[in-house]
């Protein structure tokens, strides 16, 4: 396995992830997901089997704004390269793939990428039952 950022050429990949991972009403559309890699696919990170296989992926824009609001996933154009905040929309590992940590070793690169780009921190959402999973990465 091996993690990397995206590209466009990503797109049908991660959003058949995606769309295995989240409901319908929750999961970004194809065209959502192109659109945001066309602003910021260095905020995508990937887990790769060794043959190429996309298995798991974290991704989000970059904002000065504290809070994760709706409009931010609406709209790939709020990205702000220099903002203060890493935001994370979406944590997906396929199903198959689950409980092995790849979704953590994604996290945690995230995060080291964040500090690394001297962001003030991360934010996410989640629901309330992986909120202790979500806690084990100090978020609060």
């Amino acid at each position: 396995m091996h993690i990397r950022t995206a590209s466009l050429a990503d797109a049908a990949a991660l959003a058949a992830v995606e769309a295995a991972c989240f409901p319908p009403a929750e999961a970004a559309t194809a065209a959502e997901i192109t659109d945001r890699l066309a602003y910021y696919a260095d905020h995508f990170w990937l887990l790769e089997e060794d043959d190429g296989t996309l298995v798991s992926f974290v991704d989000g824009m970059v904002t000065d704004r504290t809070d994760l609001t709706d409009d931010l996933y609406a709209d790939a154009a709020l990205h702000d390269a220099h903002g203060a905040w890493q935001m994370i929309f979406g944590v997906n590992t396929l199903p198959d793939y689950r409980r092995h940590g790849y979704a953590g070793q994604l996290i945690e690169r995230a995060i080291a990428d964040a500090r690394a780009q001297g962001r003030r921190g991360l934010v996410l959402t989640c629901k309330d039952r992986l909120v202790h999973y979500y806690a084990k990465f100090g978020f609060v």
